[in-house]
């Protein structure tokens, strides 16, 4: 009876931290990541862009600005609504070699580091979860990305304008490395190059466990990477 009781006690805790959690502190999310400049503005663009490709030759690295980060869907076990979670970090390192000529540029060699162990969402029991169950990230601390094969972008990126172009590389997560192709979006100026893009996958994939708590808060069996790059030149 006692014990009993002691389980029914805990369920009822349990279920009123993921109500506290869930309900009455809804979760505030941010947008997922955008460029900065109007690729709609023909007058902005052409103020950003550049005069030739050879002008974007040459070293960049990680700049101030830049954050990765994670999207996740978590639903309450007795509601049927989901809610959207982001946990983010502008702990990043990493660089990209350009190489330009005429009007084509390419990204020919890049490489990031992403310190998983500081991401942070607006809530301390989610991150801890994500850092105990789901990314495990005081076992592996660090997501990286590697090109393996060059960026080759239009003429268009020239004049500041948003071209969308794929990264494919090798992304390790959680100790799991897999070949991906990564949509971008990418603007170029003479100033800055900015990077932003996203990729979607189950968390099997990278032999990651979606977190809960307690089974009353759980995390959809997908989990979205994304990131805002801003590169400077070296």
């Amino acid at each position: 009876m006692l014990l009993t009781i002691a389980g029914i006690g805990v369920v009822v805790v349990i279920a009123g931290v993921a109500l506290v959690y869930f309900v009455i502190f809804p979760t505030s999310s941010p947008k997922p990541f955008s460029l900065t400049t109007s690729s709609s503005s023909s007058s902005a663009s052409s103020q950003a862009g550049v005069s030739s490709a050879a002008q974007l030759a040459g070293h960049w690295t990680i700049g101030s600005g830049s954050a990765a980060g994670y999207r996740v869907r978590e639903k309450l076990a007795f509601l049927p609504a989901e809610s959207q979670a982001v946990g983010r970090t502008s702990s990043i390192t990493g660089s990209a070699t350009f190489t330009g000529s005429g009007t084509t540029v390419r990204v020919t060699r890049a490489s990031f580091d992403v310190d998983v162990e500081t991401l942070k969402s607006d809530r301390t029991m989610r991150d801890e979860k994500i850092r105990e169950i789901g990314l495990e990230s005081e076992k592996y601390p660090t997501s990286t990305f590697v090109l393996s094969a060059p960026i080759v972008l239009p003429a268009s990126a020239l004049t500041g304008r948003a071209v969308h172009v794929s990264a494919t590389g090798a992304l390790e997560i959680h100790g799991t490395t897999k070949t991906v192709t990564i949509p971008l979006e990418m603007s170029l100026s003479s100033a800055e190059v900015q990077a932003v893009g996203s990729i979607t996958f189950p968390w099997s994939e990278f032999n990651m466990t979606a977190p809960s708590i307690g089974g009353f808060v759980n995390v959809t069996n997908s989990a979205t990477m994304e990131f805002d790059l801003r590169l400077r030149r070296a």
